[in-house]
């Protein structure tokens, strides 16, 4: 037996990831990571009774190569002697349609299949091929998209279905590096299948694979991988004891318990549990529970916050939320009118003001960001001549839609704001601008549009920078 089986059947058992004699469903792609997860999960199921079944979907992204994997994954269940269930979407369509990037489409489709596969074989478990590599490019997405200690915990070995809480996913491979597993199917010759745009750098996981974490150990530290998994596990043990600290919380100002956090008053809390109390009341009525929301309540007691249309929060002094529906908040109308000069400008609007100059452009050259002094300024780059001489800045309205860069199409700005957890109170304070035919070029808190990129075309380039006053 190889040493890495060794390792997978002991993190099975040690981490109870499956049951005697069950059904497994496994999800394969046709990579590396999840052709070798199957092969180990074959090899271990005589030991444990398990009854294999192969799931592939197919995302029809790359054409003849997606069939291709398609094929390569029913050759090798049927060699296998594992039944084979196979799906498949039209992700670029469902992504334009929805308004979510290609990832998170293809994302919702896949575990959408594998629930709806688990449910007509009768399993009760997924096996997901996610291993170390993983962790750590997850790690820092998540930490530059901004999130807290619960999403930089990362995957756990063993959790809930997003698309069915009853059924459950498991990562046998968690502690096990992507070299281990190339080094074990080319010993095993295990054939597999290399995804192209594993490589494209236009995507941000794949820049984070290929240029920042080499940069990290070459340049400042050979051991980050496992110095992120370590953190990972911290953060991820401490996380789980703020949560469980919160759900023994019993709000009473009356008695103290000799048990900690169960009895007591709200404000004595450490503010770890604070905001895990909180959090689970928001998820507990169906609202989302993002940071800033979170804050306003843990800070601001008796005040009551609004959430989405029709609906507020209100946090009592003991801690306790309390759900109240309010008449609908108007759309701000305002609006003003800017002419963009050849000289640089400023005004002000709404809760912010903003400078813009406009300056040639010699040579095509995408625009590297840098901080501007304060973590409250955002500063854009737009072509000039598709902006236009005239732009107008007002809050968002009924029906505004809107095309990020990267979107093929333009979607609700509602659905956008919805996706990058932008708090119901706060939409209607965003400021946008659009040119003078209305076309949206420029919305706070998102990316630019599409339309108005700097391309080796532009012949003029628009510098807008905005501050929170």
């Amino acid at each position: 037996m190889s040493e890495l089986l060794q390792r997978v059947g002991a993190a099975v058992a040690g981490r109870h990831l499956f049951a005697r004699g069950q059904n497994i469903l496994a999800a394969v792609s046709g990579g590396v990571d999840s052709m070798v997860l199957l092969q180990l999960l074959h090899a271990l199921a005589p030991e444990h009774g398990w009854q294999i079944v192969v799931a592939h979907f197919n995302h029809r992204l790359r054409g003849r190569a997606s069939d291709a994997d398609e094929r390569l994954v029913r050759r090798t269940a049927e060699r296998l002697g594992c039944p084979c269930v196979v799906g498949g979407a039209e992700v670029r369509e469902a992504a334009a349609r929805t308004g979510l990037s290609l990832e998170m489409a293809a994302r919702k489709l896949r575990h959408e299949f594998l629930a709806q596969a688990a449910r007509r074989h009768q399993e009760a478990t997924i096996a997901l091929a996610h291993h170390a590599d993983d962790q750590v490019e997850l790690f820092f997405l998540r930490l530059l998209r901004g999130t807290g200690g619960e999403g930089l915990a990362g995957m756990k070995w063993r959790g809930p279905s997003p698309a069915d809480p009853a059924l459950f996913l498991a990562r046998p491979l968690l502690d096990v590096t992507k070299q281990e597993l190339l080094a074990f199917a080319g010993a095993h010759h295990i054939e597999f299948r290399e995804d192209a745009t594993n490589a494209a750098t236009d995507i941000l996981r794949n820049r984070v694979r290929h240029e920042l974490l080499p940069l990290l150990r070459t340049k400042y530290q050979p051991g980050i991988d496992a110095l992120v998994l370590r953190l990972m596990d911290i953060v991820g043990a401490e996380g789980e004891f703020a949560g469980e600290m919160a759900r023994q919380f019993r709000p009473e100002h009356a008695r103290k318990t000799q048990r900690p956090f169960v009895g007591g008053d709200f404000n004595d809390l450490p503010v770890a549990v604070q905001r895990k109390f909180l959090q689970q009341q928001l998820a507990g009525f169906g609202l989302l529970p993002d940071f800033e929301l979170i804050e306003q309540l843990r800070r601001e007691p008796e005040k009551r916050i609004s959430v989405c249309a029709g609906l507020g929060v209100v946090r009592d002094n003991a801690g306790k939320l309390h759900c109240r529906e309010e008449g609908e908040r108007e759309f701000d109308p305002a609006q003003i009118t800017v002419k963009l000069s050849s000289r640089p400008g400023a005004v002000s609007f709404g809760l912010n003001s903003f400078q813009w100059r406009v300056e040639l452009m010699r040579r095509f050259q995408l625009p590297v960001k840098r901080p501007v002094g304060r973590a409250a300024v955002v500063r854009e780059f737009f072509d000039a001549d598709r902006v236009g001489g005239e732009i107008i800045l007002r809050h968002w309205r009924p029906g505004d839609r809107f095309q990020p860069i990267g979107l093929p199409s333009a979607v609700k700005l509602q659905d956008l704001f919805v996706n990058a957890r932008i708090a119901a109170a706060r939409r209607r304070e965003l400021v946008l601008a659009t040119t003078r035919e209305g076309n949206i070029f420029w919305v706070d808190g998102l990316r630019i549009g599409e339309g108005f990129k700097l391309t080796p075309q532009t012949r003029r380039k628009l510098v807008w920078q905005c501050r929170a006053n």
